[in-house]
């Protein structure tokens, strides 16, 4: 069940997206929305920005500078929320106790490293919802992502740039793999999947055995009532990942797949097929790790 929903509050653009999700998401499961805008430090960035011996004049101006810019950003990151609950019909509501039939929402501040805020409320959320961010560009939409799906142990939505908010559940792909982080995000995407008219289990051929795990993956979905149907894929001249994310195009809304990333100097990155898929993905994609 998916009641509560996380979504990062920005102040720019990639928002818009992040928002048509969560309304959509709210709408279908009648989810309460939990709308963060993380501010940074105005000292702690002002500290690494100065240079040695810098002045306490200097230093005092790069601090009041960045706190009129965070002012600013939250001012526009609360006006955007505000106005994606109007339009979405959306009640604002703080109070579990006072919740009402349609969905809800809250907006939340805090202050210090994005990435840490999300995970701290992604971990009290059912699902969290974040931008991709553009390929090769936004380093913190890209680091806020692989702490969420990596430090949370919830559910990661990540939207398409421009989504039709009803093909969302209707039709769904799931990436199946012999995997935990597969079974992980199968299990996590049960919701959606009890919603489909279509679902699809899209494997990439590796070894006879891989017929046996579709056929007890179509069983096992069969048990909660859920009708699914396999396709094997034969990998194009673009590898196995451009394949999988061509046919899930064609076929599903919503791609359900594990995400795989590993440590590299204490910190977390993704694997080659997860970056592939959020580099290239044209549709929304749900991970789990």
């Amino acid at each position: 069940m998916i009641k509560t929903i996380l979504v990062r509050a920005s102040d720019d653009e990639s928002d818009s997206a992040t928002y048509a999700a969560a309304r959509c998401v709210a709408r279908r499961f009648g989810a309460h929305i939990d709308g963060l805008h993380v501010r940074l430090d105005p000292v702690e960035v002002a500290v690494a920005m100065s240079t040695e011996g810098a002045g306490g004049t200097l230093l005092q101006g790069i601090i009041d500078s960045l706190e009129r810019d965070a002012d600013a950003g939250e001012a526009k990151a609360r006006s955007r929320f505000m106005t994606f609950c109007s339009d979405a019909d959306v009640a604002f509501i703080a109070d579990p106790a006072k919740s009402v039939e349609r969905p809800s929402a809250m907006f939340h501040v805090e202050t210090g490293p994005v990435a840490r805020w999300v995970c701290a409320y992604g971990r009290a959320s059912d699902l969290v919802i974040a931008s991709r961010g553009v390929p090769g560009g936004d380093a913190v939409a890209r680091s806020t992502l692989e702490a969420a799906l990596l430090e949370t142990g919830r559910p990661l939505l990540i939207p398409a740039a421009a989504m039709p908010a009803p093909e969302l559940a209707d039709r769904v792909a799931i990436a199946w793999k012999a995997t935990p982080e597969a079974a992980r995000a199968l299990a996590f995407a049960m919701p959606f999947l009890a919603h489909a008219a279509e679902l699809t289990i899209l494997t990439v051929e590796e070894d006879d055995g891989q017929r046996d795990e579709n056929t007890r993956l179509v069983r096992y979905l069969g048990w909660h009532g859920i009708t699914a149907h396999t396709e094997q894929l034969t990998p194009g001249p673009d590898g196995a990942a451009a394949t999988l994310l061509a046919a899930a195009k064609a076929k599903s809304g919503l791609l359900v797949m594990g995400g795989y990333g590993h440590t590299r100097l204490r910190e977390w990155v993704f694997g080659g097929f997860t970056q592939y898929a959020l580099d290239h993905a044209e549709l929304p994609v749900l991970m789990a790790h």
